[in-house]
């Protein structure tokens, strides 16, 4: 689901040793709590282990990761004593990663971060709040309705202290970590009352609740009802949008000092006193025993719907709200919540939280979304929970919300853990769960080394040598004074950094005093290929012509990778030119020149762009357009807009037609986008793959973000940027690379696009318009000619037949073991092309058209294009000549091929 703003956080189909933690907490506030005989311990699970200080995977812990071949474990560390990141692979499909957190350890800390300032009413990535608070690692925590203000659906208690209540929704279950470090996961109701002096009472609803909708009678949750509001709500408003009118009362010290009848106090909640807000009848109770210098005293306690136990939240060191159960006596439990509204069914990304049988380990898990990784269905993160070991364990806001951080052994802030939905970018949520150390400054236990583990050939690099203590906590570095050497001839130190000088295993060699560290290094070579190709469509072969190159090369173990400008080597035939940060610039085209090629490559393997006469083609302006556009907005109950067809527009005449995208993203919440669907679910063709495209843009000035969604041939979804910030007014022609996409043409824009990002909202306008004419891409003049002939071969002879000429060639046809070879200047001098020999690798290079092929004697492996391919049989040498196997190289080069058993006679036309 690509850039979807949702209801439900974001799985909805709507769609320094740290002795410092948590410098910036909230203050406290009062409410008189009562404490009754009702009041129990509340239900957890048995007494912790003892902590020991082992680091790596215990006894234990090895008995309760239970044997599961779908579940493949692919690296650990540490993140501080007590706490360890692992990464698994998922039935090869999907990275699940995982925070083991070892409450036996007395430093391990779990807590709830709250949006900005730990503050409701705000947005902050998990980055953010993790900085902000001293967190060590963290992933993002409750569900929460995006069009609102800014606050969790379920409970939140921090430290003892009730942020905000769980709402009256069906199946929602909570994890909780009691005061003696208990963990629990319960499904909750909240149950309090305000007593005045006089000894009248009247219940509560919750605490810093948003307007929602209650279950199972689906009714409005602030009519005729009470809540409380603390400092911890930011707003003045409590809450937006309720269809209610309130009336509110400001108690310090237990006493009514403000009372605001029928619309509240215009006063944010002060950090030393709470507000009171009633409707309807709770309203006429406020009226008749909270007037200014009354006496008021609240109690409240949550109510587990499993036991009907009542537990008082100052029981609670932490509780984060959750959605469904999933696991269960350490088993797949049955959903307590319908899945259908956050995709269950579906592959997204995932967070959950669920703790080990005895107590002592709780799994904070995530399962990844990127173009490496397919994400999970629920389904399959119940098995990759029991899979760990979890006994219990509840589902967590996922999707484009699922993210995890975690700071990387030695260093002194935290890093993205893996790609979110939307790659680097985080999405900014309500709360999410942190995981912290309290252990004090210790020894230097060792040093960690850190830099690229994968280098190429000719690249070079610089490393850094960091320290930690006996805690696993970073300290200052700054007496280390670490001396550089390589391992071995794989890598050189000259002094400054090092440089990869060939393919293998390097080693980077720090030594400090009596402490010495080596870093495993892997240089990439060819025999780590599994491709290499230019990310770039072919561009026009005329003088001033510039296009994106980037090199990236496939590695056998499925990963790709940009290879570093210093490690190609370019060649250009029919053309002059040079690459400058990149990008291809043509200096000079050679006399009589049809076609160009740019080579690159790398340890030997060779690649290549053909670059062709090509004219600029008008692809659409408007004026007689037959197109039907349509428009969406996300959130879709808040975006609104239109986009049309129009002429008169800007001053042009009623002929001159223009496509307008008018938007007002003035209400809601979150990321906001308008899409104009630039010709429904059709689109409108590109004619090609062009390396490019331009457009006219009118742009209203708005500081938003402008997109375009381009579909390749294979149809797969590009999202590409058009303007970074729409800053000027006015007409404006603009170039839109699409060099970065990997899949082949044709190309179809389907849509053009208004993004407004959560971050820095304020800034930007909400409302706006603007308008697109003129869309033309640079494309070929034709397809590049090459030769066409008919030739007849027939094995033992030398005489071929070409065209119905007969000819003679040096060496006959030879089939062996069944496969017939030919020396294949036979097929390109009828053909077109070229062949070249290399005879120190043994190796021929044949160039046709828009074809390229390497193929090296007595080795099966070839490369098409620069793609890896294995062929049955490998070329061979007879007689001093090379012969390739005939039906490849015919077929490669888009030739097709007969074979006549009884006069053993092969046409190839």
């Amino acid at each position: 689901m690509r850039e979807a703003a949702t209801t439900l956080g974001s799985e909805s189909k709507v769609t320094e040793a740290t002795t410092q933690v948590r410098t910036t907490r909230r203050s406290k506030w009062m409410v008189f709590l009562i404490s009754t005989a009702m009041l129990v311990t509340m239900n957890g699970v048995a007494g912790l282990t003892a902590y020991a200080d082992s680091q790596t995977e215990d006894q234990n812990q090895s008995q309760q990761f239970r044997a599961n071949s779908s579940m493949t474990k692919m690296s650990e560390e540490i993140v501080t004593s007590g706490v360890l990141r692992q990464q698994y692979k998922y039935k090869s499909k999907t990275n699940v990663h995982v925070l083991r957190a070892d409450l036996s350890n007395p430093y391990v800390k779990l807590d709830v971060m709250t949006g900005k300032d730990n503050k409701l009413n705000t947005h902050q990535n998990v980055s953010g709040m993790a900085k902000e608070n001293g967190a060590v690692a963290a992933v993002n925590g409750d569900y929460y309705d995006m069009k609102r203000e800014g606050a969790p659906m379920g409970a939140q208690i921090s430290e003892g202290e009730m942020i905000s209540s769980p709402s009256e929704l069906i199946g929602m279950y909570a994890f909780g970590l009691s005061k003696d470090r208990k963990p629990s996961i319960d499904h909750y109701t909240f149950d309090g009352n305000v007593t005045s002096n006089s000894g009248a009472t009247f219940p509560l609803a919750g605490i810093n609740k948003t307007t929602y909708m209650m279950e199972p009678d689906n009714s409005y949750s602030h009519v005729n009802k009470m809540y409380i509001y603390t400092s911890a709500w930011k707003n003045q408003e409590r809450p937006k949008n309720s269809s209610t009118t309130a009336t509110e009362a400001l108690v310090r010290d237990g006493v009514v000092v403000e009372f605001g009848d029928k619309g509240g106090l215009p006063i944010v909640v002060p950090e030393d006193g709470y507000i009171i807000r009633g409707h309807g009848k709770a309203a006429e109770y406020m009226r008749e025993h909270m007037q200014v210098g009354s006496a008021v005293k609240a109690d409240y306690h949550l109510v587990s719907k499993t036991t009907g136990q009542q537990i008082d939240p100052s029981q609670f060191d932490m509780m984060v709200g959750g959605h469904t159960l999933l696991v269960e006596n350490g088993a797949a439990s049955g959903y307590t919540r319908e899945i259908a509204n956050i995709s269950g069914t579906s592959s997204r990304a995932r967070t959950a939280i669920g703790y080990s049988k005895d107590g002592r380990f709780v799994y904070i898990v995530t399962a990844e979304k990127s173009d490496s990784s397919k994400g999970l269905t629920l389904k399959e993160l119940q098995d990759v929970l029991v899979s760990l070991g979890s006994w219990k364990a509840v589902n967590l806001d996922g999707g484009g919300s699922t993210t995890m951080v975690h700071r990387p052994l030695a260093e002194q802030g935290t890093t993205l853990t893996h790609n979110t939905e939307y790659g680097q970018t985080q999405r900014n949520v309500v709360n999410g769960i942190g995981v912290y150390t309290t252990a004090p400054q210790g020894e230097v236990k060792g040093m960690v080394l850190s830099g690229s583990k994968k280098l190429f050939i000719g690249q070079q690099a610089n490393y850094t040598v960091k320290a930690y203590d006996q805690y696993y906590n970073p300290v200052e570095a700054t007496n280390l004074n670490a001396a550089w050497k390589s391992g071995n001839s794989v890598l050189a130190w000259n002094g400054e950094s090092f440089e990869a000088k060939k393919s293998g295993k390097g080693q980077v060699i720090a030594q400090s005093g009596n402490s010495k560290e080596t870093l495993s290094v892997d240089v990439i070579g060819a025999a780590d290929l599994e491709a290499l190709y230019i990310a770039g469509s072919t561009a026009p072969l005329q003088v001033g012509s510039s296009i994106s190159v980037p090199v990236r090369a496939k590695l056998k173990d499925g990963s790709t990778v940009n290879v570093p400008a210093e490690s190609i080597k370019w060649e250009f035939k029919g053309f002059q030119g040079n690459v400058k940060n990149g990008v291809l610039n043509v200096t000079a085209v050679d006399k009589n020149a049809k076609i160009g090629y740019a080579f690159a490559s790398y340890d030997g393997i060779k690649t290549m762009i053909p670059l062709s006469e090509s004219t600029e083609t008008l692809i659409e302006n408007f004026n007689s357009s037959t197109l039907s556009p349509s428009f969406a907005g996300l959130p879709k109950a808040t975006t609104t807009g239109q986009t049309s067809v129009v002429g008169s527009y800007d001053g042009r005449s009623a002929s001159d037609k223009v496509l307008k995208l008018s938007y007002d993203m003035t209400n809601g919440s979150g990321n906001k986008f308008a899409y104009s669907f630039v010709n429904g679910s059709k689109g409108i063709p590109l004619r090609g793959a062009p390396a490019s495209f331009t457009l006219d843009v009118y742009s209203d000035n708005s500081s938003n973000w402008l997109r375009a969604e381009v579909i390749d041939g294979g149809g797969e979804a590009h999202m590409i940027d058009v303007a970074k910030t729409l800053n000027w007014n006015g007409w404006k022609n603009i170039k839109v690379d699409l060099s970065e996409i990997k899949g082949g043409g044709p190309y179809t824009l389907k849509r053009l696009y208004v993004v407004n990002l959560e971050d820095g909202q304020e800034q930007r306008a909400s409302v706006g318009e603007i308008a697109f004419d003129n869309v033309k891409a640079m494309l070929p003049a034709g397809t590049i000619s090459m030769p066409k002939a008919d030739m007849k071969l027939t094995v033992g002879s030398k005489q071929i037949t070409v065209n119905g000429k007969k000819k003679t060639i040096d060496v006959s046809p030879l089939v062996l073991n069944g496969t017939t070879y030919v020396p294949v200047k036979v097929i390109l001098d009828e053909f077109g092309g070229q062949a070249t020999w290399n005879n120190g690798a043994k190796k021929v290079t044949v160039l046709r058209g828009d074809d390229y092929l390497e193929l090296t004697v007595n080795n099966k492996s070839y490369f098409s294009n620069g793609q890896r391919k294995l062929a049955e049989v490998s070329p061979i040498i007879r007689s001093g000549r090379t012969l390739v196997p005939l039906r490849l190289v015919s077929e490669q080069l888009g030739l097709s091929v007969n074979w006549e058993p009884k006069s053993k006679s092969i046409t190839i036309r």
